[in-house]
């Protein structure tokens, strides 16, 4: 099984790449690759810079990597409510490329984690909803509330137990979708 784990977030420190590179690890027998949107920043997106150059050699390389993914882990950080920038530029590229879409039907666990006591959970609705629009198969969310307070930096895991249990379920979940489509 393939395993991409993308964390939607441009930041050097991201919180989400911590939790995605963490949540990557509970697969067992996988070959893991966890990435995040520094190798694929772009121009902001614009009718006009589509027309003059077409789709940036970023957007198809990160669409290749979601292509030769089985499950797609992604977690995002949450900026105002909404996804950062860093990731909607990259999703905007990515939806321009002729005959696809965005995320290929790939089975999805969409999480966010935050400081804060929601955890992302406006991003997590937000993608919910949009997703689907663009080919996302979310399977499963997951949000991580006070990541400082659930999160063990120096084990690089969830120490909240039934935060870590609830997230371990949802992985079995997908990880058992994948082993029918496997068959």
């Amino acid at each position: 099984m393939k395993i991409l784990a993308i964390a939607g977030s441009n930041s050097e420190v991201s919180i989400n790449k911590q939790l995605v590179a963490y949540a990557s690890t509970l697969f067992e027998n996988a070959e893991v690759e966890v990435i995040d949107l520094n190798p694929f920043e772009m121009p902001i997106y614009k009718h006009e810079r589509e027309l003059a150059g077409g789709v940036p050699q970023e957007a198809h390389d990160f669409a290749a990597k979601i292509d030769g993914a089985d499950v797609l882990l992604v977690s995002l950080g949450e900026h105002n409510g909404t996804y950062s920038t860093a990731f909607k530029n990259v999703f905007d590229w990515v939806s321009r490329i002729k005959d696809r879409t965005v995320w290929n039907e790939v089975p999805m666990l969409l999480m966010s984690t935050s400081p804060g006591g929601r955890g992302g959970a406006g991003v997590l609705e937000a993608a919910s909803k949009r997703f689907p629009f663009h080919g996302g198969n979310v399977v499963e969310t997951f949000s991580l509330p006070f990541f400082n307070d659930n999160f063990d930096k120096a084990a690089q895991k969830i120490s909240n137990e039934e935060k870590d249990s609830e997230l371990k379920e949802k992985i079995k979940k997908i990880a058992a979708i994948e082993t029918i489509l496997e068959k």
